[in-house]
């Protein structure tokens, strides 16, 4: 997945500036004693499909206490129920293995200027499967989506949050690493 791993203006890779590595300096300010890891597995242009794949593998295997998914951005291509499928094979065996999780609601790209584009419509019905998801296994959400549209719903304009046709800026990844900091308290 392209966002995690910082692509910004394709071929622009700004991992500093990408809510994973934001999120850890975050945490390392609200918990300056603790050893604290943030890897990032993500490869761009990656779906679930794909990285459930590679999941145990390349996941599982550094034995994460914490696992975040963020894919329905690219899902889109694969369709909802080889999204579903796959998001629920990752779930379930991070549950098997005690991890804890937090799913990512897709950020925001351009079709949200066409409501009724099909483009805008699929991100939203990803979106909704993974807040569904997050309610049926019961774990950690953050809602992305809904970050940027609170945003615009605010009079202010999401392409503020866009580097690029379906990336997010540093702000746009700012407010996805603060929904994130909020599942980290003492």
């Amino acid at each position: 997945m392209t966002v995690p791993a910082g692509y910004f203006a394709t071929p622009v890779v700004d991992t500093f500036n990408a809510y994973p590595h934001l999120l850890h300096r975050r945490l390392k300010e609200q918990f300056p004693f603790a050893v604290a890891n943030v890897i990032v597995t993500a490869i761009g242009g990656e779906h679930a499909v794909r990285g459930a794949e590679r999941f145990e593998r390349d996941v599982l295997s550094i034995r994460p206490d914490v696992v975040t998914i963020y894919y329905a951005l690219n899902d889109r291509g694969s369709g909802l129920g080889a999204a579903h499928a796959a998001w629920c094979t990752m779930i379930e065996q991070s549950l098997a293995v005690g991890s804890k999780i937090i799913l990512l609601t897709p950020t925001w790209e351009t079709s949200y200027r066409d409501p009724s584009s099909e483009s805008w419509k699929q991100l939203c019905a990803h979106r909704e499967q993974v807040v569904s998801l997050a309610e049926q296994y019961e774990v950690g959400l953050v809602d992305s989506f809904g970050l940027f549209a609170a945003y615009a719903s605010n009079g202010s304009d999401p392409s503020d949050l866009l580097s690029w046709s379906n990336h997010p800026n540093r702000r746009g990844h700012e407010l996805v690493a603060g929904d994130l900091l909020r599942w980290f308290v003492y």
